[in-house]
């Protein structure tokens, strides 16, 4: 009789074993990793003339390559080609040509959009997440991969076993019998895997393709929080109980076989069994004319979005315009902030005043003084809950994924970033920026310092425990 490997791999606690044994289990099978130092990216690195860039076809020449990107990363080209070489040698990912990305903002766009995607679906859809809820928008979700596996559409589904942990098994279970093939990332419980129990490592990507052709990337998780939009860009006030505030991406070209393959080498990395034989990665053609390239972070990997946001920040010239719904930086990341605002660059973060998370929001409070005092300007966004994870710098590169400005995310996640270069889709991304900040407050420095003293004994004990939040 074969094993259910979804039931064997949710969470079940041992007898006796409550959450805050299970909290100190945790912290004793955690060392504390630390980031890679980056002093050798603050001298140039031995990096090609031009960045390597992909399409569809292969690898561009070198003439081919320089005069593409001359073409599309506009008046900022000179700065953005030696950005996008040092960011290369430092990541190991090449750009890739020829793609259309269509920016998506909050959950019933986002959600809209990829529904659609997967109602069109003819032979694949790949769904990999970190929250999966049953509620009436994770059923409805789920009905239709149901009913696409029914039609003969294979389905692959990744979730998180700990994102997921409030969904009941049966949810899972229904999906399983029509046929959808699951893989659980880690489970709680120790005595699933022995000896390869991870449990501070965690799947926080969302990716989504569909027949190998269109992929979706960003923060967007299916959970009922995503019914609703945020005030962004409407003209009505904004009310108690607004939908979150997010960012997604939906890719067509050249760039969706890298998302493709980074879902089915994480499903390798399970040994969850083969998939069935279906045709993943189809012949891509040019869609459009951005050139972006495609990062991951997983525990034990070479840090490439952590990499790729310190080169962007320490070679900003102009501007750092970054809206993070968790900011707890390294002591690197912060430092850059700081050296980029003494050198005269406009950096502006914009930052949850809703969170839903405690801990995490008195430790990014934590460094505030710092910060203000360093001339970087803080505003905190009003009414929603801020889940998005971007960038613009300089107006030329932009980044959107599901990493937060945090240790976890870039030391113990497996998480997804898309890097779009290029003044067009950063002149989108600035118009969003703004759009934001209208619905935000700035945080005044003389206010910020007459805080109580149990403010910032909270903020300095979150700060304590920052590195597993």
């Amino acid at each position: 009789m074969s094993r259910n490997p979804v039931a064997r791999s949710r969470w079940a606690w041992p007898d006796g074993v409550g959450w805050f044994s299970f909290f100190v289990l945790s912290l004793m099978c955690v060392a504390c990793a630390r980031l890679p130092s980056l002093n050798y990216l603050k001298e140039p690195l031995n990096r090609p003339v031009a960045p390597k860039v992909e399409d569809g076809k292969g690898t561009l020449d070198p003439k081919a390559a320089s005069s593409l990107l001359v073409g599309k990363l506009g008046r900022s080209k000179i700065d953005a080609k030696a950005l996008a070489a040092l960011e290369e040698a430092a990541t190991g990912r090449p750009l890739i040509a020829g793609n259309k990305v269509t920016l998506l903002f909050d959950g019933p766009s986002t959600i809209s959009a990829m529904m659609a995607a997967v109602s069109r679906a003819k032979d694949t859809i790949n769904l990999e997440t970190y929250l999966f809820d049953q509620d009436p928008l994770g059923l409805k979700f789920a009905d239709l991969l149901i009913e696409k596996q029914g039609a003969g559409v294979q389905v692959n589904i990744i979730y998180d076993c700990v994102g997921t942990m409030g969904t009941p098994q049966t949810f899972f279970d229904r999906m399983q019998a029509a046929g959808i093939r699951l893989l659980p990332y880690h489970p709680v419980s120790p005595l699933s895997h022995l000896g390869r129990w991870r449990i501070n490592n965690r799947d926080h990507r969302k990716i989504l393709v569909v027949d190998g052709q269109l992929a979706f990337a960003g923060g967007v998780n299916i959970t009922a929080a995503y019914t609703r939009s945020s005030p962004f860009r409407s003209h009505r006030k904004p009310m108690p109980g607004a939908g979150w505030r997010d960012t997604h991406l939906q890719i067509e070209g050249p760039a969706v076989a890298a998302l493709q393959w980074m879902f089915l080498d994480n499903w390798a990395s399970g040994h969850e069994g083969d998939l069935s034989a279906r045709d993943y990665f189809p012949p891509l053609t040019v869609q459009g004319d951005k050139v972006v390239r495609v990062l991951r972070s997983q525990p034990g990997s070479n840090h490439e979005i952590f990499k790729a946001y310190f080169l962007a920040i320490q070679g900003a010239t102009k501007t750092i315009h970054i809206t993070a719904a968790y900011f707890i930086p390294d002591a690197q990341i912060l430092g850059a902030l700081l050296d980029a605002a003494k050198r005269g660059v406009d950096v502006k973060l914009i930052l949850p005043s809703v969170s839903d998370g405690w801990l995490t929001s008195q430790a990014a409070h934590s460094f505030y003084a710092q910060m203000l005092e360093g001339g970087v300007h803080i505003y905190e966004l009003k009414a929603s809950v801020l889940h998005a994870k971007t960038a613009v710098i300089d107006g030329c590169w932009s980044t959107i994924g599901s990493t937060n400005m945090d240790t976890r995310s870039f030391l113990h996640n497996k998480e997804v970033n898309v890097v779009v270069m290029g003044d067009a889709f950063g002149s989108e991304m600035e118009s969003a920026f703004q759009e934001d900040l209208k619905d935000s407050h700035q945080i005044d420095a003389v206010i910020w310092n007459q805080r109580t003293f149990g403010q910032r004994f909270k903020e300095w004990l979150a700060r304590l425990v920052s590195y597993w939040l």
